[in-house]
């Protein structure tokens, strides 16, 4: 990354970072837009396992990469102090802590999988994928979680093209692994949905792999000497990505979380309902993927600027990642709104899941442009390394806006389901419009008087 001048400067560095990231985000993505697909293509049953087991580990996956993101903006804002021994030491405990954590989820899952499973009162069809499928992913979360710390080391660097070759070079992998263990074929068994965990957990091995060649073997990577003397284990440095990235984590978690719930609370519609949600859950979180690729970028560049104690620049960055980001929402939620029932019709062949997905998506666009806000507003005052606040406040509008709300609208009037989809549009807008308010604060008061001390 280099230092920028100009708004027009500032922007194409933003679409610098941005495209390769959004890239990689889209392709990590397409590995659950096949799961849910290919499921969908096999049976009704296998979709709704799918998406039974994606609703219990998106929140959890979620929320742990959060912890690890925070080596981002950590990385960063040593990089541009030009501490590069300090990016090193980050990097090396960011591993350290991540194979911890992988533990102990296998170990979590090992004793509180069933029990969740067994509450959510499934069909023993939906039940039996559902369980099969998180299993299957259970083998790739070692790998899924390393490679996400080296990503974030990666990332602060501004080399993101490096993950979006990597992604590209895997998905193919991935999506012939999806084809054969889900419908059985070259003399694989046939394992219907579950067989997308475990598709998912190989091409997780083959991320991480191809990852720790280039980080050992390629410049600028191999001068910070990530995988030698791995025995610099710090508790302090470990405490330090902990503190940012434990609010990062949970911000994410409940968000996630209230998602899970809502699909949780699905269940006791018909499989068509459920199948229906998650279809459209799946097309909106596609697209979210725009606001969150400009999101890692954003807090990289913020963070990348603080460090170098440019708050002018900083400040600059923050805003028009804000503006871009909700531009694209408004043009991408308009094309799902025109589109919906095309859209749909690639998630099922059945009447009933197309027509109900179909008329889940209008609510698309609001919901795309309060989501965008939310998640940039919140990356750029990780930038700032200012998480705490705005972890308090997702979890207000998540939990004392999303969910009431749309339990109301869906349980005492005639929206049925879509009340769900217009409390959580409401949720995230409130919390979009508090993290701004946050941000200028903090850039106004808190940079603002250390600028002037300088």
């Amino acid at each position: 990354m280099n230092q920028t001048f100009t708004l027009k400067e500032k922007t194409k560095q933003i679409f610098v970072l941005l495209v390769p990231i959004l890239v990689t985000q889209l392709g990590m993505f397409s590995m659950v837009f096949f799961n849910t697909i290919m499921s969908g293509r096999y049976s009704s049953s296998d979709l709704a396992g799918v998406a039974i087991g994606t609703s219990i580990w998106s929140p959890v996956f979620n929320g742990i990469s959060g912890i690890f993101l925070a080596v981002s903006p950590i990385a960063a804002q040593r990089f541009g102090q030009n501490k590069k021994e300090e990016v090193s030491t980050v990097v090396k405990n960011g591993i350290y802590l991540s194979v911890i954590i992988a533990i102990l989820i296998i170990i979590l899952g090992y004793f509180f999988l069933n029990p969740i499973l067994d509450y959510m009162d499934l069909s023993p069809r939906v039940h039996e994928t559902a369980f099969d499928y998180l299993v299957g992913l259970s083998y790739g979360l070692l790998p899924l979680f390393i490679f996400n710390v080296l990503r974030s080391f990666i990332y602060a660097l501004g080399k993101t093209r490096v993950i979006m070759i990597i992604m590209l070079l895997s998905l193919p992998i991935n999506l012939v692994l999806n084809y054969v263990l889900i419908f059985g074929k070259f003399g694989f068994p046939e394992l219907g949905g579950a067989g997308a965990g475990y598709a998912t957990a190989i091409t997780d091995w083959v991320f991480l792999a191809m990852t720790i060649f280039i980080v050992m073997k390629q410049d600028p990577f191999s001068t910070f000497r990530i995988f030698s003397n791995l025995r610099e284990f710090s508790w302090e440095r470990c405490k330090e990505i902990l503190k940012i990235g434990v609010p990062m984590g949970l911000s994410v978690f409940f968000e996630t979380t209230v998602f899970a719930i809502v699909t949780i609370l699905l269940s006791k519609f018909s499989v068509t309902t459920i199948a229906a949600y998650q279809s459209a859950l799946n097309v909106v979180s596609f697209i979210y993927m725009i606001p969150i690729s400009i999101s890692t970028a954003l807090t990289v560049l913020v963070g990348f600027e603080v460090g170098a104690r440019r708050y002018k620049d900083a400040k600059q960055y923050s805003w028009l990642g804000i503006g871009v980001s909700v531009l694209i929402a408004i043009g991408t939620g308009l094309l799902v709104v025109a589109f919906r029932y095309q859209v749909a019709g690639l998630y099922s062949n059945e009447s009933a899941v197309i027509n109900l997905t179909a008329n889940f998506l209008i609510f698309a666009l609001f919901f795309q442009i309060s989501d965008a806000i939310q998640a940039t507003a919140q990356a750029a005052l990780r930038g700032y390394k200012d998480v705490n606040v705005a972890f308090i406040m997702t979890l207000i509008a998540y939990w004392l806006i999303c969910l009431p709300t749309g339990y109301l609208l869906a349980n005492f009037t005639s929206l049925g389901a879509r009340g769900y989809w217009i409390g959580l549009t409401i949720g995230l807008l409130a919390a979009g419009i508090c993290l701004s308010i946050r941000l200028i604060h903090i850039q106004k008061h808190r940079f603002t008087v250390e600028a002037a001390q300088q």
